[in-house]
């Protein structure tokens, strides 16, 4: 208990603080009697030191380095009994107790010490024992949360109502996975940006850093107090380590707001990591059966040659349809194979955020890990910077083939980000169509056939495809002349308007763009090459 609530008990009522008013908030963890001339090496931190002052120095030199030694133990405060040996603390005393904080109490000499030990002692205990009881009551029922299969979100949500406080899980990184926000509790502006940006600030990381705060927590294995930084606009927090081993996973934040952070708070972080460190390894068991019994489907239908019935009946379980377009994807970790024991868990840190991040845009994971990359399956249209920016790893690449419809587009997607894996342009986000022209024109020839089935592949698979990718290519190569080109075809120049408005639309393009004109061109060079072997 704190010596302000000390105060308040019934033996104590009477007392008076007359100096080291600063130190009232003070932890009192016993009380101790002591009259001898040197009661300094018979005191411990946090205790209620009660003396007759029988034995105490009369120079006031004396006494200040009593105060001081005293001080310097880590007392919680000191209780005289008055008037008796002394009528009160000499003003040296209190002078020297007001600069350290320690608070010095006058307790009427009719209050037997053992009445004050005696109530004290019990209520101490009685609190301590509520604490116990209180911690155990939470550790069942996150234990209990856990057991029954609730997301992360869900067992933030029972600690922050069991404790009446605001907590946060982030992972490692800093980025949000779950919180609990008390109503009508003021939020302190760095957990507003949190909440905001699903990231905790970057400002707050680098102070934790230079403050030696991120080193201790990273060492400990319990959970480490962090002061206010009112320069970052954050109050004070208890956070406690989440760990699967030596591995750290997450972290679990409890704000302090308008109550001062107690030991309880201290043994529920400490249960809360323990309980989402469980939750963690179940999920990670999960993803691992998941993708042994589920993915393993979406590995072999990359690495087929045709569709494998049962392979794609176990697809469209996980989620896949057939009818939609998809790209493939790659992360590629910097990691040298055969991979290492840290290898391997970076690898399956990529793997879990690019899962959350795939489900948090509404879209069902289907991914797949092999030597240092994960292969994942796209919607059309999702943007990929977008994902690679969750990842929150800038050493990452992430290349991609282009989106094809079915499970033949699936594969030849994944054979197009395979072809990237070669082709490094220094950007984090590859993909395969924006490589293509710079692959051509540094004359990789299995660029040349791919970025002509790019410019006219949609054409070809029309019955009139011939005759409107004809249209195109004499349109190339007569500058983009309406007249030359159907003179070139020998056709007229409203027939040659109708075939190019249509064919333009099949394809995607647009003569009125620079790109467009010279993506037309290079094919028309390229096929005209192919032509001449």
């Amino acid at each position: 208990m704190i010596l302000r609530e000390a105060l308040a008990l019934d033996s104590l009522k009477t007392a008076s603080v007359v100096a080291g008013h600063g130190g009232l908030e003070r932890d009192i963890l016993w009380a101790h009697v002591v009259d001898m001339p040197d009661p300094a090496p018979w005191v411990s931190a946090g205790q209620l030191l009660l003396t007759t002052g029988y034995a105490w120095p009369a120079d006031d030199a004396s006494l200040r380095s009593l105060v001081r030694l005293l001080s310097e133990r880590g007392l919680g405060a000191v209780g005289l009994a008055v008037p008796g040996y002394l009528k009160s603390f000499p003003a040296a005393a209190r002078d020297e107790a007001d600069m350290l904080g320690l608070p010095l109490i006058e307790i009427p000499f009719a209050i037997p010490f053992a009445q004050v030990t005696e109530e004290l002692h019990r209520t101490i205990l009685a609190e301590q024992y509520r604490i116990v009881e209180r911690s155990e009551q939470i550790h069942r029922s996150l234990t209990r949360a856990a057991a029954e299969g609730k997301s992360l979100a869900d067992l933030t949500h029972v600690l922050g109502d069991l404790l009446g406080r605001s907590i946060t899980f982030e992972d490692p990184d800093g980025k949000l996975l779950a919180f609990h926000s008390v109503p009508d509790h003021p939020e302190d502006l760095a957990r507003r940006e949190t909440l905001e940006n699903e990231q905790s600030p970057a400002a707050l990381a680098q102070a934790l850093a230079k403050t030696g705060v991120a080193d201790e927590i990273r060492r400990s294995t319990g959970p480490v107090r962090v002061p206010a930084m009112p320069e970052l606009g954050l109050g004070p927090r208890v956070v406690c380590p989440i760990r699967l081993g030596d591995e750290l996973v997450g972290l679990v934040w409890i704000i302090e707001g308008d109550a001062k952070l107690s030991e309880l708070d201290m043994r529920a972080a400490e249960h809360a990591a323990l309980v989402a460190a469980v939750h963690v390894a179940h999920q990670r068991e999960l993803a691992t059966t998941e993708a042994r019994l589920g993915y393993a489907s979406f590995l072999s239908l990359l690495e087929a040659e045709e569709d494998d019935p049962q392979a794609l009946e176990r697809m469209r379980l996980a989620g896949f349809e057939p009818g939609a377009r998809h790209r493939v994807g790659m992360c590629v970790i910097p990691e040298p194979l055969p991979l290492s024991r840290d290898g391997f868990l970076h690898r399956e840190r990529i793997a879990e955020k690019l899962a959350r991040a795939l489900r948090a845009g509404g879209h069902k994971p289907m991914l797949t890990a092999a030597l240092q990359r994960v292969i994942f399956l796209l919607p059309e249209g999702v943007e990929a910077e977008i994902l690679w920016s969750s990842l929150a790893d800038a050493s990452v690449r992430m290349v991609l083939g282009r989106a094809h419809p079915g499970t033949s587009g699936v594969r030849a997607s994944y054979k197009e980000a395979l072809s990237l894996l070669n082709y490094a342009d220094g950007s984090a986000v590859q993909t395969f169509e924006k490589a293509l022209v710079p692959r051509v024109l540094m004359g990789d020839t299995a660029a040349h056939a791919a970025f002509v089935d790019h410019i006219f592949g949609g054409l070809r698979k029309r019955k009139d495809g011939p005759t409107l990718e004809a249209v195109l290519i004499a349109l190339a190569k007569n500058g983009f002349s309406l007249k030359a080109s159907a003179e070139a075809l020998g056709i007229h120049q409203n027939t040659l308007r109708y075939r190019l408005t249509k064919a333009l639309d099949v394809a995607h393009l647009d003569i009125d763009d620079p790109e467009s004109r010279f993506s037309l061109e290079l094919a028309a060079r390229i096929l005209d090459f192919s032509n001449k072997k």
